[in-house]
């Protein structure tokens, strides 16, 4: 009996290890299998913390603060990944963002008298009327880009990879000045003249000055807008987490990088601003996304 409960205990032990050795040597080898095949998709914001945005040093001449836009600056968009071979993973990212700064200002009238400076008398002149005008800047930041990136497992459901997001950015700064309420047949009225028959009829006080201007009558609101595309190149490290069956959390940390050439900036997307200088979109990158996949 003694000898028979000796043997057992050993048979115990020597079971146990195999069946130890056994699932350690599965876990090894179907974890590979299972985890780098499937992708998925998902909502992914993303925040950047751009060391300038093209542009707004010329806003504080118009009475606006630069440093009022949105700090770190956030993209709202979609990504979307997909296991191609061994441990490569390729994917998706394309989002939208904006941010704008405003003011309305007091307004003191003076007389011009031709020479430099305000020629300001009193108090009296301060404008007190509803009429002040409103100013607006808006920077918006549109990116679609193809992602490449290598991934390292470290435990059944959590992983490290390494990769990086290549492909086209779109940069605009618009300028809306507004001096009264906007009225909606107002919007769609011709500001140089009267249009009949395809010809329009400008009206002058000079018909026999050879040298007369075509300029816009008075409106309520001027917009410009300036904007560029360009190449954008961000690399980065992520962390993936598969917390449920089919759901699961990414986060990335990464640093963009993109650059407008001097003389691509286009005004109203159509006119080419020859003199614009060369701009700079760089800055780093927080980027979590919420994806439902494998």
């Amino acid at each position: 009996m003694r000898f028979f409960a000796k043997n057992l205990k050993v048979m115990k032990k020597i079971i146990f290890i195999l069946i130890f050795k056994c699932t350690f040597a599965y876990g090894q080898f179907s974890y590979p299998a299972e985890d780098f095949l499937g992708g998925g998709i998902g909502y992914s914001p993303m925040y950047i913390s751009l060391d300038s945005i093209p542009g707004a040093s010329y806003l504080t001449a118009l009475g606006l603060d630069p440093s009022n836009f949105s700090d770190p600056f956030v993209i709202h968009g979609g990504e979307g990944f997909a296991h191609v071979t061994g441990r490569w993973r390729i994917g998706g990212y394309a989002g939208m963002g904006a941010s704008s700064v405003s003011t309305i200002p007091d307004i003191v009238l003076y007389k011009d008298s031709g020479t430099p400076g305000y020629d300001i008398e009193d108090t009296s002149l301060v404008y007190t009327d509803d009429f002040n005008p409103s100013i607006k800047a808006k920077f918006s930041f549109l990116l679609g880009a193809a992602s490449v990136e290598y991934v390292m497992p470290l435990l059944q459901d959590l992983e490290l990879s390494s990769g990086a997001l290549m492909g086209l950015g779109r940069v605009s700064m618009a300028i809306d000045q507004q001096s009264g309420n906007p009225r909606w047949n107002k919007i769609f009225s011709n500001a140089y003249g009267t249009m009949t028959d395809g010809t329009l009829y400008y009206p002058v006080t000079d018909i026999d000055n050879p040298d007369q201007q075509i300029v816009p009558g008075e409106v309520a609101g001027l917009q410009r807008d300036v904007s560029a595309t360009f190449f954008n190149f961000q690399p980065y490290v992520a962390v993936k987490w598969q917390f449920l069956e089919r759901l699961g959390l990414r986060i990335s940390m990464g640093a963009n990088k993109g650059t407008v050439p001097a003389g691509s900036w286009k005004l109203n997307g159509r006119t080419s601003v020859s003199d614009s200088p060369q701009s700079s979109l760089s800055g780093l990158t927080f980027r979590t996304m919420l994806y439902i996949g494998l």
